[in-house]
């Protein structure tokens, strides 16, 4: 392989181009991206730079002694994989041609159409959005976050930390379910209840109000109404795979992979959040945002491309964590399916507490409160399961650390 091309320059697509070099690939390494800036973390757009407790150039992911010796091509996203020849046309009119592919772009946030082109609605996704939000964190004004996710949560804690009128709503009946279950949902809800965030659920939005240029509020489908001086949209995301289309790269909800990243085209690889790899553990391709799966899967699938018949290898759990509320909230596993939670330290109700989650005898996740000592230990004795597993008569059971 002499050239190798990079399709993203976010913390995945830095990741697989660490990974390269590391593993050896000394020839022609390319990084393409839509932003003009080099890759930088996102998580903390919602946290920290929100707050404004750390700049830019904090969030800026290189080092001085990385040595990629990387061709970066930025502001110019691709738009089309000519797949026969590994050519790859970018939107200013260049194109790349490489051995091998690993495509790194992302997700961007699912908007809401009635409100586009609004001066003060906002989503959070690229460092732009977090700087265009930030001036609007003002005490007294009124916020109404759409989507209870922990993007959403994440601002909510933040804009009341700052004296804001919040009020996050989800149209489901517990926030957090789909991540954590109704019952530890709940006590999520209750943190931000707690800290004074209006929490609205099981009711979606019948109408909005705008005048030319800005939204003022809304009405609930109960019929409520919410004034709004700004507006958070945090429903989730798409994974951005439409110029792929006619590549012959299957997609269906994500870039379908197997569990080393491989994609339907021998010789390009997919990571992170437009990435769905398969997963033994649950039976079905799954798209992981997560920021561990970005920084640790990439290496896999570098290996499997450079080494065609490089084996298999287990996945790690899932793993995502979020600051609310001057609380540490961390969770590792699959909770799909388990039939029943059990406090193994701490008071839920204190927002300091461990809970393990079971599927009959086996631990499957593990649910952190500011406990993050203990919750360490239970996550590597989730991880340990998976790669004894691997071997005859392997059973994947986690047991108490």
């Amino acid at each position: 392989m002499k050239t190798l091309a990079i399709v993203g320059a976010s913390l995945a697509g830095l990741s697989a181009a660490r990974a390269a070099r590391a593993q050896g690939f000394s020839g022609r390494l390319v990084i393409i991206g839509d932003e003009h800036h080099r890759p930088y973390d996102r998580p903390p757009l919602s946290k920290d730079f929100l707050l404004g407790t750390i700049t830019a150039e904090d969030l800026f992911l290189e080092t001085d002694d990385d040595g990629l010796n990387a061709e970066w091509l930025l502001g110019g996203g691709a738009i089309r994989l000519d797949s026969a020849t590994r050519t790859i046309h970018l939107d200013d009119g260049r194109t790349v041609t490489a051995d091998g592919i690993v495509i790194a772009t992302g997700a961007r946030a699912r908007q809401i159409p009635a409100l586009a082109g609004l001066d003060n609605v906002f989503y959070l996704r690229t460092m732009a959005d977090a700087q265009g939000l930030t001036p609007m964190l003002v005490a007294g004004a009124r916020m109404i976050v759409i989507g209870a996710g922990f993007i959403g949560a994440e601002v909510a804690s933040a804009a009341a930390s700052r004296g804001m009128e919040v009020t996050m709503i989800n149209s489901g009946p517990v926030p957090f379910s789909a991540q954590l279950g109704q019952d530890m949902g709940s006590v999520v809800a209750n943190l931000h209840e707690a800290n004074g965030v209006n929490l609205i659920c099981g009711t979606g939005i019948d109408e909005f109000h705008s005048t030319a240029n800005s939204v003022t509020g809304l009405r609930l489908a109960d019929g409520r109404e919410l004034a709004a001086d700004v507006v958070v949209v945090g429903i989730g995301a798409e994974p951005n795979v439409e110029w792929l289309a006619g590549s012959g790269v299957e997609v269906d909800g994500g870039v379908l992979c197997d569990a080393m990243g491989r994609t339907s085209v021998p010789g390009i690889v997919a990571v992170g959040d437009c990435a769905a790899w398969f997963d033994a553990a649950v039976d079905k391709h799954r798209r992981v945002e997560h920021w561990t799966g970005a920084l640790e899967r990439a290496a896999l699938a570098v290996q499997a491309l450079l080494d065609s018949d490089s084996p298999a290898q287990p996945l790690k759990p899932p793993y995502f964590w979020s600051d609310q509320h001057g609380v540490k909230i961390q969770f590792a596993g699959h909770s799909a399916g388990y039939d029943r939670v059990e406090i193994a330290t701490g008071d839920p109700q204190e927002h300091n507490f461990l809970a393990v989650y079971y599927r009959g005898e086996d631990a499957v996740a593990v649910l952190g409160m500011n406990q993050p000592r203990l919750f360490t230990r239970w996550r590597r004795s989730l991880a340990a399961p998976a790669l004894r597993s691997e071997a005859p008569g392997g059973r994947a059971t986690a047991t108490a650390p």
